[in-house]
């Protein structure tokens, strides 16, 4: 007797994926926190640039 050759395909989420199953580690940042330090750190290298030339 043969053995039936079965292809088994993988499950699949029909085209949903989930990326962040699980909490991550590391400081939680809001956009305004995100803005507000990226502001700062422009002010911080311009007042550099312009202090030492």
């Amino acid at each position: 007797m043969a053995k039936k050759d079965k292809r088994v395909l993988p499950p699949s989420g029909a085209g949903l994926v989930r990326y962040f199953e699980e909490e991550t580690k590391g400081p939680k940042l809001t956009p305004t926190q995100v803005v507000v330090m990226t502001i700062i750190l422009a002010v911080f290298c311009i007042a550099l640039r312009f202090s030492f030339s």
